[in-house]
């Protein structure tokens, strides 16, 4: 790693953005569609507005955290002046699929399809959150020994902090009332699509798992997790490919067939109209060879 400017480092070998760490003033990077190949915590310090990410909608305030994955569409519509913190790290620099059990946020903080991909940073974790970053801060000015090793435990942290945050943040469903069934069947749902989701592809599918009607089941996903159930089992299916693109050598096809899809060029154009991309071409940027290495 080499230091491109005061605030982010360059790979050298790919010449590609591997961690950087910038504050903003105004919404002017955010306020058009992003797609970026890298992993993005942007921190709304001040300000409000709404979140367009993937196919939902999310009303934001002051002190809210959206966490982005590789290729994730966001962008930001503010209502009142937006500033804050943007933190992004390349795979290359740190994977979560590859560290998920020491850090624990996979799932939580990233690539969680039932929760909105946000926390709220409330006082009671604020100063850590200002600590670490002023830490990570001045380590990637140094250029020091060991500069990538620190600059990593403090990202651990920092996504650990996080990731304990919103767990303690996110709604405990099945605390309602006994007599509402829904919640009981959002865990279900949950679990069927965790079990199901390399073989059945459509609404249908699951409407009938559950023994209820494709209406009922759209009417719950559309309510609880504002998004159809197409989308849930797609963001899914995508979420799986990727981690195999970045942690296998299996070839397109290989990754197809193990996610139901016997026609590869068929799986590409569903991956590409999802992830507005093509699989080499996330392989080639977010992926494999040099995380492997």
């Amino acid at each position: 790693m080499d230091i491109f400017n005061t605030n982010t480092l360059i790979n050298e070998q790919t010449g590609n953005l591997a961690f950087s760490l910038n504050t903003f003033e105004d919404n002017c990077q955010f306020d058009h569609l992003n797609r970026l190949n890298y992993y993005s915590l942007v921190w709304i310090k001040k300000g409000s507005g709404v979140a367009k990410i993937d196919f939902s909608e999310f009303e934001f305030t002051s002190n809210t955290m959206f966490a982005i994955t590789p290729y994730q569409p966001f962008m930001f519509v503010e209502k009142e002046h937006v500033e804050g913190v943007v933190l992004n790290f390349h795979p290359d620099f740190f994977c979560i699929h590859k560290h998920h059990e020491q850090v624990a946020c996979n799932g939580v903080l990233f690539n969680n399809i039932y929760n909105p991909p946000m926390l709220c940073i409330t006082d009671d974790i604020r100063g850590q959150i200002e600590m670490l970053l002023s830490q990570m801060g001045a380590e990637i000015q140094k250029a020091d020994l060991a500069q990538y090793e620190l600059l990593v435990s403090y990202l651990k942290i920092f996504l650990i902090t996080a990731s304990r945050a919103k767990a303690k943040q996110q709604p405990e469903e099945l605390e309602a009332l006994p007599d509402n069934k829904e919640p009981f069947i959002l865990q279900k749902l949950k679990n069927l699509i965790e079990t199901h989701y390399k073989t059945k592809h459509s609404a249908g599918d699951y409407a009938e798992l559950l023994n209820i009607t494709p209406k009922a089941l759209a009417k719950i996903t559309k309510s609880h997790f504002n998004k159809t159930m197409t989308n849930l089992i797609s963001e899914r299916i995508i979420i799986e490919a990727k981690r195999e693109l970045y942690l296998t050598n299996k070839s397109v096809k290989e990754i197809a067939y193990g996610l139901g899809y016997d026609d590869e060029h068929y799986f590409s154009r569903f991956f590409k109209n999802n992830a507005d991309i093509s699989p080499k071409t996330y392989r080639d940027t977010v992926g494999f060879a040099r995380a492997m290495a």
